[in-house]
């Protein structure tokens, strides 16, 4: 009885020591709110050519869309932002190592992607859209047909446009081009019909020069963009998303979109 006591008495104990290790490493993942505090501020990660979400201005500051967002959010939350330039290819071991505490970059949300890290809710509505010149005839996608199209290698759209094979077999040519201002460029001197392109980089591109371009209705793949934060970080992550929910409700978000795009592109 003696030997039984001991032993339901060291099991109860070994359960202790499991339970406390439990609770101090569920602690520890709700700590990051309290760590950025004590340091006062938050680092971004970001490609800081890629425009307009974070890319550098004339000045050779760091300025976009995304930017104006995490300056502002970092404000409400009563902290300071640092964004820190990465490569794009390695951002997710970056954040992971705790060189970067967000990639925050026009970062779409992906399967994939949730399985390594968490993401805020999402802020901004992406996907592929169609755009030509101002006076051009094509009103949707079935007017493409024996139409030479561009687009940018290896993106999503050339990605998306693939995925719609009814509308990829009715073209005459698709044109593949290094960027998306060189494929607008051609757009506008006749050597294309239309472009496919991520609707955050050609309404920016559309914005600053008004008057040459339209949108149609008929558009591609849709996505959505979000913060990307390490899944132990969840205090710190409820703050970032209660700040987007409050810029949201106010129109900040839809001021800062209204600034970059010249119109809303964001999550409602």
């Amino acid at each position: 009885m003696k030997k039984k006591f001991i032993l339901v008495t060291l099991t109860l104990f070994i359960f202790s020591i499991l339970f406390a290790g439990c609770t101090t490493t569920n602690q520890s993942k709700d700590a990051s709110w309290d760590d950025i505090k004590q340091k006062g501020q938050f680092v971004v990660g970001l490609d800081d050519s890629f425009p307009p979400m974070g890319f550098k201005d004339d000045k050779g500051q760091i300025v976009g869309f995304d930017i104006d967002l995490a300056k502002e959010a970092a404000k409400r939350m009563g902290v300071k932002v640092v964004f820190k330039p990465v490569q794009w290819d390695g951002v997710l071991l970056s954040l992971k190592n705790k060189d970067i505490d967000v990639i925050w970059n026009g970062l779409t949300i992906t399967d994939k992607r949730k399985q390594q890290i968490a993401f805020s809710k999402p802020y901004l509505q992406n996907k592929q859209i169609i755009v030509v010149k101002n006076d051009s005839t094509i009103k949707n996608k079935k007017d493409l047909a024996q139409k030479k199209v561009g687009l940018q290698l290896g993106s999503s759209s050339e990605t998306a446009l693939k995925a719609d094979n009814t509308t990829l077999k009715s073209l005459k040519e698709v044109k593949k081009y290094s960027d998306n201002t060189e494929a607008l460029m051609d757009l506008k001197d006749g050597r294309v019909d239309a472009v496919v392109a991520d609707e955050v980089v050609a309404r920016y591109y559309i914005n600053k020069t008004k008057g040459v371009y339209k949108v149609l209705n008929d558009d591609f793949k849709k996505e959505e963009y979000g913060v990307g934060i390490r899944k132990t970080d969840i205090s710190f992550k409820e703050k970032l998303d209660k700040a987007l929910d409050d810029m949201k409700k106010d129109g900040t978000v839809n001021k800062i979109s209204q600034k970059w795009f010249g119109e809303s592109v964001t999550e409602k």
